[in-house]
């Protein structure tokens, strides 16, 4: 196969998008579309690297990326991509704009499959009552006759088109010498077409197109949940990639300054970053001087004032005075850049989960597959017609269906995920719940999670109410946060006139020969002695003694209860932060967290995450800026506020959409208790196939009675399910 035609119609030659380092070694990132499970991300790496000049070869579920690395001169991209599609896959060179538009074309069409399926699985069992009911001779044949053409006419078609998903699905995992939940499922669809379509033309009296088309209906309502919930888990990194693709202002050697895209700036370039915007890579400032707000970066609650030296990371927001900085790094080695990349190890990692459904897939498959081959080959065996060895094998295809096995995990997650949404959680991710279940140790982020992520005045009850006011009154006139801070606690009020903001410095007015300002120390002339840790803004008016405005980011209400009910629930607490000593240690002490880490960074946070897992412990890691993004997707299970940023809540399992921690209690309990009703439900199925089996192996239940236990069965795992909303 050559490039030209590779990747079923992908017609783009992969070779310019290889990326050479100038020392033999080639890199490639290409796009996977297949994928599934943990299997399937081990078969693409293994088949990668048993390629001789392959160094290195990793798979992203969630972002569906492969990055290859070789040796030139002994692989190359085609080899590469041949093998990728040999293994039955299909691979072409990494496009996010591309893989969305994959993935709504794979929705629609799980769409489209679970529609068509649904309305002919209500037509037909509608014509199917009618049928069962006139089996003791009070429908007329033809009439019978009739009815059955059209349930035919109505489910073969139907069947067929929405069987889809399952036909290509067996027919890819067999290709590849592997038999997948898949493959029974399609036989079953198939079989039962063709001995209904048989018995419909020879005037028999069992057909069981109502069979064939529920089964689709049912299994492809838990496959398009799980679509949804996949798709949640791709959308981090394309929040980070577009914080990448921000527009920057460059100067030019004239001094004139042009737009530039950050992949386009280079080492030393000048840039020009004003007022509200974020810096795109990292620099040294060169000209100004000001606030920056460094939250969605290490967790720094307070602004930090920078000057010419200091150094400026990406992803950085600007708040009070333009700054001119010289490029340290290129885009692809910034701190956002370098997120990216953690954040797509950790979705790797986590993405070898496997879930109980596919533990319980591996054993089920073979075991359906050996006991219905073997009923038929042992029925001709010991002299039974072929017609009835067939129908008996048949009727323990459908009977042992894994309807109920494909539901038991789907239904449990559709009433979980409803009854946490009711209580403020929304749950992003198909494993979470199994995930979050077994988590044994909690890590908290404090800025934005264990605290609200914004300063509050407070102390304001020493303040006298006049002071308070007046300095209220010029905080009234900025958007600095300890200034709209000031300005809350002070309630609605007037705004002071001819407020003059001096950049970095606070405000300043003068009035009747008297000048009031509210802001830096120094600036207003006061002497701080104190060594608290906290923020904090002066204020002065005229020849009055300096006054101290003190600020806090005020931890969130339940906090110390919430920590002690996980506790209770056997979670140990930790809390990593990126934010200094004195507020981190403040916030532990008052939440009763003994276990805690200032200054952490993005690196730091996952190294730490790393070492935990190491030695067996299942984090849940609970955060929300972006230095707390490739943690939450590095960890075992992860929560995010709905304040969070993008990134952080598409890299989360969980988003907590009230400002309450409590719900975070609710969420362990009840995916401990969903978690205990899908293994019930794979119990009831094993119980249940244990039974149908034999039944089925001796004829002794036809194709239609299999039909009625098997929906039985399923309506048997959906009624467990719903258990889980009595509890709530």
């Amino acid at each position: 196969m050559t490039a030209a035609t590779y990747a079923q119609g992908h017609d783009i030659d992969p070779a310019p998008f290889v990326r050479r380092d100038g020392k033999g070694a080639a890199r490639l990132e290409l796009a996977v579309k297949g994928m599934r499970c943990a299997g399937c991300m081990a078969k693409i790496e293994k088949g990668l690297k048993a390629i001789p000049g392959v160094e290195d070869a990793r798979v992203n579920l969630s972002s569906a990326k492969l990055s290859v690395r070789w040796r030139d001169g002994r692989a190359n991209a085609d080899t590469i991509v041949n093998r990728v599609n040999e293994l039955g896959f299909e691979a072409f060179p990494y496009d996010p704009d591309a893989l969305i538009k994959h993935e709504d074309e794979e929705g629609r069409f799980l769409l489209r499959c679970l529609a068509v399926a649904g309305f002919a699985a209500s037509n037909v069992m509608f014509l199917s009552i009618s049928i069962w009911a006139g089996l003791d001779g009070e429908m007329g044949e033809a009439t019978r006759a009739m009815l059955l053409w059209i349930s035919g006419l109505i489910a073969v078609p139907a069947a067929l088109y929405s069987g889809r998903p399952f036909f290509r699905s067996a027919f890819a995992s067999l290709s590849r010498g592997r038999a997948n939940m898949d493959v029974p499922i399609s036989l079953a669809i198939l079989l039962a077409l063709g001995l209904s379509i048989s018995e419909t033309m020879l005037g028999g009296r069992s057909a069981y197109f109502d069979a064939a088309v529920s089964l689709p209906f049912l299994l492809l309502i838990g496959r398009y949940l799980d679509f949804l919930l996949r798709r949640k888990a791709r959308e981090a990194a394309r929040d980070l990639v577009v914080m990448q693709t921000v527009t920057a202002t460059r100067f030019m050697p004239d001094g004139i300054t042009e737009p530039v895209a950050p992949c386009d700036i280079a080492l030393g370039d000048r840039l020009l970053i004003a007022p509200g915007e974020r810096a795109a890579v990292d620099g040294m400032i060169e000209c100004g001087e000001g606030e920056v707000d460094i939250s969605l970066v290490t967790g720094e609650s307070a602004p930090v004032r920078v000057k010419p030296g200091d150094t400026l990371r990406a992803g950085s927001l600007v708040q009070s005075h333009a700054l001119t900085i010289r490029a340290t790094a290129r885009v692809e080695d910034s701190l956002v850049a370098e997120v990216v990349r953690l954040l797509e190890a950790g979705q790797q990692n986590r993405s070898r989960y496997v879930r109980l459904a596919d533990k319980a897939t591996a054993l089920y498959v073979p075991l359906v597959h050996g006991a219905a081959l073997s009923v038929f080959v042992g029925g001709v065996t010991l002299g039974v017609d072929v017609r009835t060895a067939l129908t008996s094998a048949i009727a323990l295809l459908i009977i042992t269906c894994p309807c109920a096995l494909g539901l038991a995990v789907p239904a449990v997650q559709i009433v979980a995920t409803s009854r946490l949404f009711r209580r403020g959680l929304l749950v992003k991710s198909g494993d979470a719940l199994e995930r979050l279940a077994e988590a044994d140790l909690a890590v908290f982020d404090k800025t934005g999670t264990l605290t609200f992520g914004r300063a509050v005045l407070t102390n304001a009850a020493d303040v006298p109410a006049e002071v308070l006011e007046k300095a209220a009154r010029l905080a009234r006139a900025s958007k600095h946060p300890l200034a709209r801070a000031l300005a809350q606690a002070a309630g609605a009020g007037p705004v002071a006139q001819d407020v003059r903001e001096v950049a970095g410095e606070g405000l300043e007015r003068k009035a009747d020969g008297k000048r009031a300002r509210l802001g830096r120390v120094d600036w207003v002339g006061a002497c701080d002695k104190s060594d608290d840790g906290s923020s904090a803004l002066w204020y002065c008016d005229g020849e009055s003694a300096p006054v101290r405005f003190t600020f806090e980011d005020g931890l969130r209400g339940d906090a110390a209860e919430t920590i002690a009910a996980l506790r209770q629930r056997g979670l140990d607490v930790e809390l990593l932060s990126g934010d200094r000593i004195a507020p981190v240690s403040a916030a532990a002490l008052r939440s009763g967290i003994r276990e805690w880490k200032a200054g952490v960074d993005p690196k730091q946070k996952v190294a730490r995450l790393n070492d935990l897992r190491a030695h067996g412990r299942r984090t849940l890691m609970i955060g929300d800026g972006l230095n707390d993004a490739a943690a939450l997707a590095v960890a075992h299970v992860s929560i995010s506020p709905g304040t969070a940023a993008d990134a952080s809540q598409a890299s989360a399992d969980v988003v907590l959409l009230g400002e309450s921690l409590a719900p975070i209690v609710e969420a362990i309990d009840v995916a401990r208790a969903a978690r205990r009703l899908v293994v019930e439900n794979f119990a009831f199925a094993a119980v249940y196939n244990a039974l149908a089996v034999p039944l089925a192996a001796f004829g002794l239940v036809t194709p239609l009675i299999a039909a009625v236990a098997m929906s039985a069965s399923s309506l048997m795992v959906m009624a467990n399910a719903l258990r889980l909303t009595a509890k709530g």
